[in-house]
């Protein structure tokens, strides 16, 4: 399997815009440049011995030491040869990636979701706007260096027929844990317990 893997990585990496590949834990990836990606796509869809026609995922991976902290990371099957690709390419906080949304329309939400998330750029997108987060939302959750604390989040309140903002609250912060094991026994009753206890002692 890794040698028909690493063939397959050969003759990907001789077309257009291919910086390279690896086989790690029996999967190929693929590096190619952010600005040729979409000869990219075009070939691993449509030549013979590829035929990726089904797009799995796009998504983003930050690393911001990196100059470039973005990976932009595609995942594509092909049904005909039982075959997975992972392309990666790199990026950074203004330098927009192109859509392959007019190759792979499923791309489409994959790329909104990734901008949304992480701010990547995508140009050629048909309507690159936010997915998940809120109207009005500041920043893009997934980065590394979001902060956790100081936004607000978004709740439907009922008496006053609106959705309304408040001050994220982490209640998590303000709750005891003893870290006893019910099992090792308690300092405490545990509820149910009390009966129990109580006729031991008869």
């Amino acid at each position: 399997m890794s040698e028909a893997l690493r063939e397959l990585g050969e003759h990907i990496a001789r077309s257009k815009g291919v910086t390279g590949f690896n086989i790690a834990y029996g999967e190929l990836n693929v590096e190619a440049e952010a600005a040729q990606i979409v000869a990219v796509m075009k070939f691993l869809r449509d030549d013979k011995k590829c035929q990726f026609i089904n797009i799995i995922d796009v998504c983003g991976v930050d690393y911001p030491t990196r100059e470039k902290r973005f990976d932009v990371v595609y995942h594509l099957l092909s049904p005909k040869k039982n075959a997975r690709v992972r392309v990666k390419v790199q990026t950074d906080e203004q330098t927009p990636v192109p859509s392959v949304c007019d190759i792979f329309p499923g791309a489409n939400w994959f790329e909104r979701e990734a901008y949304d998330l992480y701010g990547i750029l995508f140009t050629g997108h048909p309507e690159l706007r936010r997915l998940l987060t809120d109207y009005g939302f500041e920043g893009y959750p997934l980065r590394k260096d979001f902060p956790l604390t100081g936004f607000v989040e978004v709740r439907w309140d009922d008496e006053v027929k609106r959705v309304v903002y408040e001050p994220v609250r982490l209640a998590q912060e303000f709750r005891n844990f003893d870290f006893l094991s019910p099992w090792e026994g308690t300092d405490y009753v545990l509820p149910g317990d009390e009966k129990a206890k109580a006729e031991a002692k008869k």
